[in-house]
């Protein structure tokens, strides 16, 4: 998970980032004019890749906290099991939990960057969208930085997450070598 999840978060920033360039190059939306078609296209575009990257931020978190609820269980299974030492799931329950907030964290930041460019969109009929514009823009350059922190944090727990993981594999095998449960079979 160490490996997928940095190309993972990667292609998800890439794409929210392909969004916010898309946006900041869109015509004038607000002029009080009839909207010529690129720029009505490139509004389009904009909001599907918008739609796309929010996604794919849900994605990656909900991946990682799969990989937390998931990998912890075992954890606790192979702990039990075993009779190993209580600190291998009390380190691997610390990470869940220091986890779970931090892709919280990019997923809200994600829905009110949208929410914002919701905002922001003449084509709601509202009057006052133009003035959400700037807020939307400020808020994706600063979403796009917070969503970066936020998928440098789970990594982070990710690898220490793997560590615990393979002191418990490493303890087991010592185990089982000791209890001779590990003879080769012809």
């Amino acid at each position: 998970m160490s490996r997928i999840f940095p190309t993972l978060a990667a292609t998800s920033l890439g794409l929210f980032l392909v969004a916010v360039v898309l946006g900041l190059c869109i015509g004038d939306l607000y002029g009080g004019h009839e909207i010529d078609a690129a720029t009505f296209r490139m509004r389009g575009v904009h909001m599907l890749t918008g739609t796309a990257a929010a996604l794919a931020v849900v994605f990656v978190h909900s991946i990682a906290i799969t990989y937390f609820i998931g990998t912890s269980r075992w954890c606790k299974e192979v702990t039990e099991t075993y009779r190993l030492e209580p600190s291998y799931l009390g380190r691997s329950t610390q990470l869940k939990r220091r986890t779970f907030p931090w892709c919280v964290l990019g997923m809200l930041t994600v829905v009110v960057v949208g929410a914002l460019g919701a905002a922001s969109d003449p084509g709601t009929g509202r009057p006052d969208t133009a003035s959400w514009a700037g807020v939307h823009n400020m808020a994706a350059l600063v979403g796009l930085a917070v969503i970066a922190w936020t998928y440098f944090q789970v990594w982070i727990n990710i690898v220490a997450h793997q560590g615990v993981i393979q002191a418990i594999v490493d303890a087991v095998a010592l185990l089982r070598r000791e209890r001779g449960l590990d003879a080769e079979h012809p």
